[in-house]
């Protein structure tokens, strides 16, 4: 599956209220990650954007099967190859405002490291949910799939950019929550 396009414009919404309601509505926290429950609920509690999906990534390997594992990459001289699925949010966004300053906000995040953040679009949330956005962890050469084989070392670098990606949602939805 294809999860990542370029950024569109966003357009008109005169629904996005009743849409939020909805979405909102369907939230179901224990089936968040558990590293990254505080983002979503901060992100629910503001008004002009609420969450359509997300996941805090996770590695699998030989001796790493479980594909919910939420445990930092073991430590082995045996690991070669671990397939990585992405970590990612992707969150509807109201045209207003606060809506464009959280969109501005976002976009600073792959300042990070572009080459393995990506901040853009998905057509088939976009199909569902227009003005809907994606910020991702992947390695650019694969930033259009789920999901991507990559070598050990590659995967402990990723793993430290999922961190500090998931650090700066933390501090940006703390802020945005101060701020409204």
């Amino acid at each position: 599956m294809e999860t990542y396009t370029k950024l569109r414009d966003f357009v008109s919404n005169p629904r996005y209220h009743e849409q939020r309601q909805k979405y909102l509505g369907s939230l179901d926290i224990s089936i968040i990650d558990t590293p990254i429950i505080e983002i979503i609920s901060g992100f629910a509690k503001l008004s002009y954007c609420f969450t359509l999906q997300s996941c805090y990534g996770h590695f699998l390997y030989s001796g790493q099967r479980n594909p919910k594992n939420i445990e930092p990459l073991a430590v082995s001289d045996n690991i070669t190859s671990v397939e990585y699925r992405i970590a990612y949010i992707a969150l509807c966004i109201e045209d207003s405002e606060s809506g464009r300053e959280l969109f501005d906000e976002l976009g600073k995040i792959p300042i990070i490291d572009p080459e393995y953040i990506q901040f853009g679009c998905a057509e088939w949330f976009w199909a569902r949910q227009v003005n809907s956005y994606v910020l991702q962890v992947e390695p650019k050469r694969h930033m259009t799939k789920d999901r991507a084989l990559v070598s050990y070392q590659e995967a402990l670098h990723i793993e430290k950019l999922r961190d500090e990606f998931f650090r700066r949602l933390k501090k940006l939805v703390q802020k945005e929550q101060k701020q409204n």
